[in-house]
């Protein structure tokens, strides 16, 4: 399949450069296919074959921006399962409906529309903050501090009694980790140069994964070893179980205080000169509308097919997601065995799915892993209907979970390398905030409905469903590989 075109920001070197005074499009472009030409001017070398080539490709994987970036995953990580995966176990062993489970994961849609308040994060200072850390770093602390806040809120409200407060507290951590992604998502693609984002992109799954397991088999492991009687539910192992995850924010916040800022030049929060009314439409213009307005005019129609390919590429991996825990706890797999089959043993094979999505993403070109994470992605979802149908089995637990994670780990990688590397740089936190938002979107309205398909047609039929979900995934990848698509994105 060929592969897509994508624009490549001029001077980017990963450590000093300023924000680029022409448009991205007058710049060139980044074949996102190792064997295909750089520009339309001159071809790239064919790359070395063998063992050695490999190897080298690999030692990406040692440089500081790629080592640092496994840390600063670490705490984008973490919050995700605490307010959707790990809490839907909470609220099913507390005796909460899947259906209302269901609704509840709405709550993760504060993902979905963080592009709404990216253009403050992007461009706004931060009191005190910014002078001291800088503009990405000051908005990392700041969001970090209030996930610690909002967990421990969650800590110490029961959902048995107060599901409602439990909810807000939820909503709270889920706004302030969108911040943090924001940030940090800037942060990532601000500090390397476009070809090592895919390395960039593995190092931060890779240290999202871990976080997942803590936050996943972390929470559920010390929640049992505090539970006096798993055939009861008891409040106070989950207070423990997320009080320990509010202080392993601190893995973040360290991250954050010891990682030097980007230097990026950038525009003035507010323009120096004209009234307040111009200076602050000034300022929504440049922060608002241009990142928009420039995606728009680099891609043209060819925008809207990148967007549909966006907005579904997760769908069948994310609405299976709601129901993954209380399909576990239903088929009475225990704590223990979810900690150590889904939350370790699976996101360790997330992991190895990353680390070759992001070297077969170099060797072969982003848009060919993108079609074979999509593929492989939505397959694994009919292993779990065919466990649906087998009970309690942990041998086939652990075949499907190695299955669904490895597939999910390289489509997770290859798809942040290709949003990447559709930014421009010079609005870099402020169009990826809108691409990962349109890729949450409609998958998470969708999973909201997710308890409700359960309720209503079966574990079975439900993960039939997301797997056929994934098809059209399929056909948006093959046109956005087609020549035709590729010329119609300026030169």
């Amino acid at each position: 399949m060929p592969p897509a075109l994508v624009p490549k920001p001029a001077g980017r070197d990963g450590t000093k450069r300023d924000t680029p005074t022409a448009p991205l499009h007058c710049r060139g472009f980044l074949r996102l296919d190792v064997n295909a030409a750089t520009d339309s001017a001159a071809a790239a070398p064919r790359p070395a074959r063998g063992p050695r080539a490999w190897l080298r490709a690999l030692t990406v994987y040692r440089e500081p921006p790629v080592v640092r970036m496994l840390f600063l995953g670490f705490s984008a990580g973490l919050p995700l399962l605490l307010v959707f995966g790990t809490l839907s176990f909470w609220l099913r062993e507390a005796g909460v409906d899947r259906t209302s489970i269901g609704f509840i994961s709405w709550v993760a849609l504060a993902y979905a529309f963080k592009w709404a308040w990216a253009p403050l994060v992007d461009r706004l200072p931060l009191p005190w903050l910014t002078a001291r850390l800088g503009r990405r770093r000051s908005w990392l602390l700041a969001s970090q501090l209030v996930i610690v806040a909002g967990l421990v809120g969650m800590a110490l409200t029961d959902p048995a009694q107060h599901l409602r407060l439990l909810v807000i507290f939820a909503l709270t951590t889920a706004f302030a980790s969108a911040t943090q992604d924001i940030a940090l998502d800037a942060y990532r693609i601000e500090s390397a140069a476009v070809e090592k984002q895919a390395a960039l992109a593995a190092a931060y799954q890779t240290g999202y994964r871990l976080a997942m397991i803590w936050a996943g088999a972390g929470a559920l492991a010390i929640a049992a070893r505090f539970d006096p009687n798993e055939a009861e539910y008891h409040f106070a192992p989950w207070t423990i179980a997320y009080l320990a995850m509010a202080a392993s924010m601190a893995v973040g916040i360290v991250a954050t205080l010891l990682a030097p800022e980007p230097a990026v030049t950038v525009p003035p929060a507010l323009p120096r000169e004209g009234s307040a009314a111009q200076r602050l439409l000034a300022w929504l213009n440049g922060a608002v509308v241009s990142p928009f307005a420039d995606f728009i005019r680099r891609y043209r129609w060819h925008a809207v097919l990148l967007l549909a390919l966006i907005a579904t590429y997760r769908m069948s991996d994310v609405v299976m997601g709601v129901m993954a825990n209380p399909f576990y706890r239903d088929m009475g797999f225990t704590k223990d065995e979810v900690a150590a089959v889904s939350k370790v043993y699976g996101v360790v094979m997330t992991l190895a799915g990353a680390f070759i999505g992001g070297v077969l993403s170099l060797r072969f070109g982003v848009v060919k892993t993108l079609f074979a994470g999509a593929l492989l992605s939505a397959a694994t979802n009919l292993l779990f209907a065919w466990l649906a149908m087998r009970g309690h089995d942990l041998g086939f637990l652990i075949f499907a979970v190695s299955a669904d994670n490895l597939s999910a780990g390289i489509a997770s990688s290859a798809f942040v390398a290709y949003l990447s590397g559709l930014t421009n740089v010079a609005y870099s936190a402020t169009q990826y905030a809108l691409f990962s938002s349109v890729m949450l979107l409609l998958p998470k309205y969708i999973a909201g409905w997710s308890g409700w398909a359960v309720d209503s047609f079966g574990y079975v039929s439900f993960f039939v469903g997301t797997a056929l979900l994934g098809l059209p995934v399929l056909l948006l990848v093959w046109l956005a590989g087609r020549p035709a698509a590729r010329s119609a994105a300026p030169r």
